[in-house]
């Protein structure tokens, strides 16, 4: 989460504050009224009502984007009323008193067992797993595993040897988090030319004796790209062969996960492959709920390690616990059981289908505008990545950003890392809810700005990292 400081208020802002309170919102009030706003940056001397303070709290949110325009967010900005009206009856709902609220706890088991079996799982009944707030902790609990594994393997030699992970350089940076956390060193294999992933031989290169494992990331967030977990897999065979090392593979799905199994069937990025020893998804992203909740599972309980699981009992009753967090609603679970009820697998194919469509017939129909090219086309997720052609010269990709935000939408503009930094690309994240008309509406103001922005002397955003507020 951000980090914050305290306020730096000009001085006409006590003006303002007197000001900017609505007459209306104080009529309730039963000592007379209110006859100026609350303090922003420090507790009130007194309640509110409870429509005064909804009024301008609300007021205040006015003011963000539209989710459903928002084409920067991998997370679900729509669910049915139905799965709204469940998240309410459980958001009281602490999820780790599994004593107090068994059902609750069973539908969270329900879930990991349906997971086990979407992803292939050798012995589905044997894989276990959990819920988590999202994909950064279910990233942050596989990490642990696998350093806890390397960990007890190399007991003769730590703590003198520096334990290692081995990604490409696009990976989320909850990855990044994990190894400055739990110290260990990120070995990042960078993009080069087209190559904007992570790739096999790359991978076993950086491997060696302190490897804890490898992660291959299904679904790329710089370009929606599927990193070749069944290469990486196949090169680390090799290696072992060659050296005797046995390095472990995590899968991050944090969104193909919930997409491959529906429209990839015949991928085999999952536990079909037997080096890969847990996988970790975001059901709040093509999961299809809203935020947050993630999903950790590991192939067999030998995969995590026992003594990083913790049994308490002052919550009533046994209770076996993996997690950062210990208190956390059990909304989205519940959420996640329901939508995994209410579609089944075709329900979901049809869903995912439908965003794989919509993007790539997007993507096909900027690249035929003339302005862009394409790096990739929604094939895999549905998601595509673009830049501005080699003939473009009077704008940039962060004009474009900036522009198409006047409309409402809210499109990420970014650079690429090692060893891409010379390239700055515009995203377009296609969900459930961005519908076909909603991307024909986008692609309408797309053409709109483009006479406007070809009349530019020169890109008006020379300071790419202030030129908007979006970021990877």
């Amino acid at each position: 989460m951000a980090l914050h400081k305290g306020p730096q208020e000009e001085p006409e802002a006590e003006l303002f504050r007197r000001l900017s309170l609505n007459p209306f919102y104080g009529e309730a009030n039963p000592v007379g009224g209110m006859t100026e706003a609350p303090p922003r940056h420090r507790l009130p001397d007194g309640p509110l009502p409870p429509m005064s303070a909804y009024q301008l709290v609300r007021d205040e949110l006015m003011l963000d984007g539209n989710s459903r325009l928002n084409l920067a967010t991998f997370v679900t900005t729509w669910m049915e009323p139905q799965a709204g009206v469940l998240m309410n009856d459980c958001r009281d709902k602490n999820m780790i008193d599994k004593d107090e609220y068994p059902r609750t706890a069973e539908l969270e088991r329900r879930c990991v067992a349906m997971l086990a079996q979407l992803w292939n799982a050798p012995d589905p009944s044997a894989a276990v797993g959990c819920s988590t707030t999202g994909s950064s902790e279910a990233c942050m609990l596989a990490g642990m595993a696998l350093k806890r594994r390397w960990t007890k393997r190399n007991a003769d030699r730590y703590p003198g040897a520096r334990p290692n992970l081995v990604m490409g350089v696009n990976v989320q940076v909850c990855w990044e988090k994990f190894c400055n956390f739990w110290e260990v060193e990120p070995r990042l294999v960078p993009m080069e030319g087209d190559r904007f992933h992570l790739d096999a031989e790359s991978a076993a290169a950086l491997c060696d004796e302190n490897t804890i494992g490898v992660v291959a990331v299904l679904g790329s967030t710089f370009d929606g790209s599927y990193e070749p977990v069944a290469d990486i897999c196949a090169a680390l065979d090799a290696l072992q062969e060659r050296t005797g090392l046995d390095i472990p593979v995590h899968v991050d799905g944090a969104s193909g996960a919930m997409i491959a199994p529906f429209v990839d069937e015949d991928l085999e990025w999952d536990f079909r492959q037997p080096r890969v020893s847990s996988i970790n998804t975001s059901g709040h992203k093509y999961g299809l709920v809203y935020p947050g909740v993630g999903w950790a599972l590991w192939r067999t309980p030998d995969e995590l390690p026992e003594e990083l699981v913790f049994r308490v009992n002052y919550l009533g009753g046994e209770m076996p616990t993996f997690a950062l967090n210990f208190s956390r609603p059990g909304a989205q679970v519940v959420a996640q059981y329901y939508t995994f009820l209410r579609l089944g697998r075709s329900g979901y194919q049809a869903v995912q289908q439908t965003a794989r469509d919509i993007a790539r017939g997007l993507a096909e129909r900027i690249d035929a505008l003339g302005d862009f090219r394409l790096l990739t086309r929604g094939d895999q997720l549905p998601v595509f990545a673009f830049t501005t052609g080699p003939d473009v010269t009077a704008y940039d990709v962060f004009d474009v950003s900036r522009r198409l935000r006047e409309s409402g939408w809210l499109v990420p503009a970014y650079t690429f890392p090692a060893n891409r930094q010379d390239l700055s690309v515009l995203r377009v994240v296609c969900r459930n809810g961005f519908s076909a008309d909603l991307a024909e509406l986008f692609l309408e103001d797309l053409r709109r700005l483009l006479p406007e922005l070809r009349r530019q002397p020169r890109p008006f955003t020379h300071d790419k990292a202030a030129a908007t507020s979006f970021h990877h």
